[in-house]
């Protein structure tokens, strides 16, 4: 399961020359100072494990509620990105990213291969209780270690702050979200199978990634 209920979901790509600078601020300032925002649990990060996968990168920040994403404590820090935050981020490319709320979560723990879908529904409402019923079902699949099911909020996500203003890459954020975490790239394409049973998963913008960091909770200052 998720470890809280709210969440930030983040697909983006980076050119070539930005890349090992990427890699530094991510692991050396990024996810600390973004995990060390009170409220937000847990940071990952994943890197494309084929080459059909777009954007290269998934990061997902795990909030201990949706409110979190709009606290003083985040918006500060988004208000005021540091010198390296503006160097590294004017490399990203088709940036995504979604403030949302946990609609469901199920599993047994995180895996070391994911799965994201990217979609809409036309009846929120409706579908709702449809989309969670099924991501109950992919969770108990072989080898599958957890399902997950997001709701963007547009307007959250959405909001302008002096690290966004000026970028070029970023796209329209998901307004749905699903995740299935497992152990391996075969447990995930039996789980893809079983989404495509559904037409509009089977229309969702798909992703494959492999795990490459965790960050958990820790005090951190930025500068």
């Amino acid at each position: 399961m998720l470890a809280g209920e709210g969440a930030i979901a983040i697909w983006n790509g980076i050119s070539d020359e930005g890349r090992a600078d990427f890699y530094a601020w991510h692991l050396s300032e990024h996810m600390p100072e973004r995990v060390g925002i009170p409220g937000f649990l847990r940071g990952r990060r994943y890197r494309a494990a084929d080459e059909k996968t777009h954007p290269e990168f998934f990061t997902l920040y795990e909030t201990q509620t949706f409110e979190v994403t709009q606290s003083v404590d985040y918006f500060n820090r988004l208000n005021a990105p540091t010198s390296w935050t503006k160097r590294a981020t004017a490399h990203f490319k088709t940036t995504s990213r979604s403030l949302a709320r946990v609609i469901a979560s199920f599993g047994v723990g995180s895996g070391g291969v994911l799965l994201t879908l990217r979609f809409d529904v036309p009846v929120e409402e409706g579908e709702r209780e449809t989309l969670a019923s099924i991501v109950m079902k992919i969770a108990a699949l072989p080898e599958v270690t957890g399902a997950h099911l997001l709701k963007g909020d547009d307007e959250a996500s959405g909001t302008k702050t002096a690290e966004s203003k000026d970028r070029k890459d970023i796209e329209q954020p998901a307004r749905w979200v699903m995740l299935v975490e497992a152990c391996s790239v075969e447990a995930l394409a039996g789980a893809r199978a079983s989404l495509n049973d559904h037409p509009t998963l089977r229309a969702a913008s798909a992703g494959l990634y492999l795990h490459e960091y965790t960050r958990l909770k820790t005090a951190w200052a930025a500068g």
